[in-house]
């Protein structure tokens, strides 16, 4: 069974940064396309960014373009989202997911796809 731990949430400014962890217990997260998604108080869990196995293709909703980067170190089993210009509405719960796809066409803002699951880490944006 794989366990995804995320870490590196915490309380920030507006305008200000914060890196996301998403550490795996084993060496599947390496194998496989991963993403992030967020869940705010009162609404449902989205989709925020994903990437690709190899690193080769990266996908970002559009209130994060420009903002925010995924990237992975698969030597280390660990997955980032660097978040950058932070703003009030990305407060969040944010969650790394694992899927079992290797795919470049692939659909990356479906949750179905993902049967690994982190169990969170809060991100709080407040003056």
């Amino acid at each position: 069974q794989v366990q995804l731990v995320e870490s590196g949430g915490g309380l920030v400014q507006p305008g200000g940064s914060l890196r996301l962890s998403c550490a795996a217990s084993a060496r599947t997260l390496s194998m496989y396309n991963m993403g992030w998604f967020r869940q705010a108080p009162g609404k449902g869990r989205e989709f925020v960014a994903a990437i690709t196995w190899s690193e080769s293709i990266a996908h970002y909703r559009n209130s994060v373009k420009e903002r925010f980067t995924i990237s992975r170190d698969n030597a280390k089993n660990t997955a980032y989202l660097q978040m950058n210009s932070l703003k009030l509405e990305d407060t969040a719960v944010y969650y790394c997911a694992l899927s079992t796809t290797r795919a470049t066409n692939w659909q990356p803002d479906l949750e179905s796809i993902y049967p690994y699951w982190g169990q969170g880490t809060q991100v709080t944006v407040s003056s």
